[in-house]
């Protein structure tokens, strides 16, 4: 059997393809990517539900012992407890309250110069025991040392309006005055 003559018996297919340039293949990173993702997330999904777990017998067990506890408490000991906070308390606000007066002559004694003296000395509180006041009459060795007393006290501010009057200068230069203060309510108060 012969073939027409227009059909060629063989033939070459003419190369179309071009030169093939470098492609990376970016869906496989990132299916990798995609499943580590995934795989890190279930096994914190695991950890969270067996983390979670772990809690509640824990609290389980807290709970029972405190319960335990709670059974194991004898009233009458809590009753004493509670008096002894309460008289505590009391006591507190009692000794907060209560005047004492060796603040005061602790501080006078570390202020007042060695040289200044009182001969007289009259402490008094008001209707309401809040606030003090001093009255005395004294001797100064001279007008400086009564001035350096003066001068103490307004430094350390808690004899507070310090008036010396019916100053008096003798022939020995010695110094008779007259002392009124307040005090304030600070140095008056108890302090163990």
């Amino acid at each position: 059997m012969a073939l027409p003559p227009t059909i060629p018996t063989s033939f070459v297919p003419h190369s179309t393809a071009t030169p093939r340039r470098f492609q990376t293949d970016l869906t496989g990173a990132f299916g990798f990517f995609a499943y580590a993702v995934l795989g890190a997330v279930v096994v914190l999904a695991l950890g969270v539900f067996f983390y979670g777990r772990i809690l509640a017998a824990d609290n389980a067990a807290k709970s029972k012992a405190l319960q335990n506890k709670v059974a194991a408490i004898d009233p009458k000991t809590v009753e004493n407890f509670v008096r002894l906070r309460d008289r505590l308390t009391s006591s507190e606000a009692l000794l907060g309250g209560h005047v004492a007066f060796t603040g005061f002559f602790s501080s006078l004694e570390k202020i007042l110069p060695t040289s200044v003296r009182f001969s007289t000395f009259e402490l008094s509180l008001d209707a309401l025991g809040a606030a003090a006041s001093v009255e005395g009459t004294g001797v100064a060795k001279s007008f400086n040392a009564l001035a350096a007393a003066s001068a103490a006290f307004a430094e350390d501010g808690r004899i507070k309006d310090a008036i010396f009057s019916n100053i008096v200068v003798n022939k020995d230069s010695s110094v008779i005055f007259t002392l009124a203060a307040t005090l304030d309510p600070g140095i008056i108060v108890f302090s163990p």
